[in-house]
């Protein structure tokens, strides 16, 4: 049985864009049918004392337990470049699980849907564009509700295209979703 992952990639060191190419390649390596948001460019958030970022949604099936999803986000984190940081500074590639299906999954280690995700407006623009009546499963508001709620919509900018408009499934990669 597989469910649908709902991930957020972000890049604000070296080739930004490169950066979130390559992650959503190694991801579709093993999550299937991957479909992207198109990007953004927003402000840095946490520590604002660094470069913009980049941020694109994705969304896939997957058959791996959430601890197995984190742990092959972390790895493709790793083979795009990233290494250890301070918390909310500038990074290659961050992978952050939003969702996993309808699901809440609480460990250590993990916080599945993302605790922070309805505060964040460079999460929310891309998952609403690309799924704006998925629904938060604790909070019971679609992804587009969430986004007219949140603050901080102002930083966050359509970066301009969508990546599967470049690379299509006949390659073994993903789908990007249409521009807002």
């Amino acid at each position: 049985m597989t469910t649908t992952v709902y991930l957020g990639l972000g890049s604000n060191l070296g080739d930004r864009e490169a950066n979130l190419r390559r992650g959503l390649e190694l991801l579709a390596g093993r999550i299937a049918h991957l479909s992207a948001s198109s990007v953004y460019q927003t402000e840095p958030w946490g520590y604002t004392e660094q470069p913009k970022f980049l941020n694109v949604a994705c969304r896939g099936e997957t058959n791996l337990p959430p601890l197995e999803v984190l742990a092959f986000c972390q790895e493709v984190e790793r083979e795009t470049g990233r290494t250890p940081t301070f918390r909310y500074g500038p990074r290659v590639l961050d992978i952050d699980i939003l969702a996993y299906g309808d699901q809440a999954f609480a460990s250590p280690e993990l916080v599945i849907p993302h605790p922070r995700l309805a505060e964040r407006a460079f999460v929310l623009a891309p998952l609403a564009e690309l799924t704006p009546g998925w629904v938060h499963p604790t909070l019971g508001k679609s992804a587009a509700q969430l986004l007219r709620e949140v603050e901080g919509r102002e930083g966050v900018r359509v970066w301009g295209w969508a990546f599967g408009h470049q690379q299509g499934d006949e390659k073994g990669g993903f789908r990007g979703a249409k521009p807002l």
